[in-house]
Order: structure tokens, then C-alpha cells, then sequence
């Protein structure tokens, strides 16, 4: 939810930029776009030093013949965690899920500026419904917390899955701000809560001994899973010449 607050007071900031460059003082919009892309550098740079400064990192353990070639070693630890994979059969059906329905928000998100413009919206809409999204997104994440601290994990997962369900399905249909404004929303109540969630539920099926390398391996895998969804998209809109039926 933190992550939303300061994702989301950037993201106003670049808005006034590019929807108001003299405001800033900026000579137009083309310079505000090379702007935002600097203070994002800027950005992680200042908010990156209380991490390096304040919080401690425990001494990495290297075993007999790692600190030679670290980068063999790693290979060599990466294979040992999929091996130990293969020994928690829940855990690896859930990973095949979460890759699936993770690369599928994830494809919402890309996308939806592509769709969006599509039929026909403008920019201004698209970047005020991103801002919905993200703002939305604060509180309906705790809430999601409070939830699984109630039913469970998988039922609020289950209940996020649904609603992305019922966006997508509605998004074939959609033809106006309004609706792409409706969508943005739904969007924003359960984005959050089913991505941590997700993440939180892995957590506690993983053994704790190994937690860094089975959320390094769940980390990387979940981005090279994230590939399929925007493929799939883009073929299926290249075929039909139509975004409607990607979604």
C-alpha cells in the first residue's frame, strides 16, 4: 500500500508535466517527457540512500569453492532450489497459477493505454484513470490484509480473480471515458490486494531456511512469465485488427 502512496504522488506530479509543461517552466512537452524519465532516476536514487545507509544485510555464507566463481555458484544455488522445488507439489501448482493470473493483471496494465487509445480516448483520460487506480489502490490493500486475517489468504485471492475476471470481460465492451474511468476503479480495489496477497501466500509455503532463494526464483520467473500475456495480446490484435478480442 506504501508503495502505491509514493508510486502515486510521482505519477501526479508527471501528469501537471505533461498535461501543464508552463507551469514548470518546461518549453513544452517533449521536454517534460524527457524530464520525468530523470526524475525517476532521481527519484529511486534519494529514496534508495535510507536503504543502503540504515538497513543492515547479513554476511552472505559462501561454501567451500563459491567465493572462486561466485557466478558458477549461483547457477550451481539455482539449480539446487528448482530441485527443491520439485519436492513441494503444492507449492509448484501454485506458482504455475500465479504465473498465469499474475501475467494476466499484469497485461491489463500494460495494455490498457493501448486500448484506450484504441477507441479513442485521450491522454488526459488515460493518466486521470491511472491515478485512480493508484490512489484507489491504498486503502482497498489494507483492506485486502484485513480480509485475509479474517477468511484466510486464498479466499481474497479468489475474490480479486473474480473481479479481474468480470474487468476483462467488460472491457470488451467498453466504449467511452466513463467506462474506461469504471474499469480504472475496479481495477484499483483489488489490484494491490491480490498481488500482496499472492506474494504472502507464497511466503508462508516456502521453508523458511531457503525463503531468499525460493523469492529470488519466484521473483525472476514471475517476469519472464509476464511475457506471454502482451504477446498474446498483440498477435491476437494483429489477426483480428481489433483490440477487443485480446482482452
Amino acid at each position: 500500500a506504501m508503495g502505491y502512496v509514493g508510486g502515486g504522488i510521482l505519477l501526479v506530479v508527471h501528469a501537471l508535466w505533461l498535461t501543464h509543461p508552463e507551469w514548470f517552466f518546461m518549453p513544452g512537452s517533449g521536454f517534460a517527457v524527457r524530464a520525468v524519465f530523470l526524475s525517476v532516476a532521481v527519484w529511486w536514487a534519494v529514496f534508495s540512500i535510507p536503504l543502503f545507509r540504515r538497513v543492515s544485510e547479513p554476511a552472505v555464507m559462501l561454501g567451500r569453492g563459491e567465493a572462486v566463481s561466485p557466478v558458477r555458484a549461483g547457477f550451481g544455488r539455482l539449480g539446487h532450489t528448482l530441485r527443491q522445488l520439485l519436492q513441494y507439489r503444492q507449492l509448484l501448482l501454485f506458482l504455475g497459477a500465479f504465473w498465469l493470473y499474475n501475467d494476466g493483471i499484469g497485461t491489463i496494465i500494460k495494455m490498457a493505454a493501448v486500448y484506450g487509445s484504441e477507441i479513442g480516448l485521450d491522454a488526459g483520460d488515460m493518466i486521470g484513470a491511472l491515478i485512480i487506480t493508484q490512489f484507489i489502490g491504498i486503502p482497498c490493500t489494507f483492506a485486502f490484509g484485513r480480509l485475509a486475517g479474517r477468511m484466510g489468504t486464498k479466499r481474497p485471492i479468489f475474490l480479486g480473480l473474480t473481479v479481474y475476471t468480470l474487468i476483462s470481460i467488460t472491457g470488451y465492451f467498453m466504449q467511452t471515458a466513463t467506462h474506461f474511468y469504471m474499469l480504472a476503479i475496479a481495477v484499483g480495489l483489488v489490484q494491490g490486494g491480490t498481488q500482496a496477497l499472492s506474494r504472502s501466500l507464497f511466503a508462508s509455503m516456502v521453508p523458511k531456511s531457503q525463503a531468499s532463494e525460493f523469492f529470488g526464483f519466484f521473483s525472476t520467473s514471475s517476469k519472464f512469465a509476464g511475457i506471454l500475456g502482451p504477446v498474446i495480446f498483440a498477435l491476437v490484435s494483429q489477426l483480428t485488427g481489433s483490440s477487443r478480442l485480446s482482452i
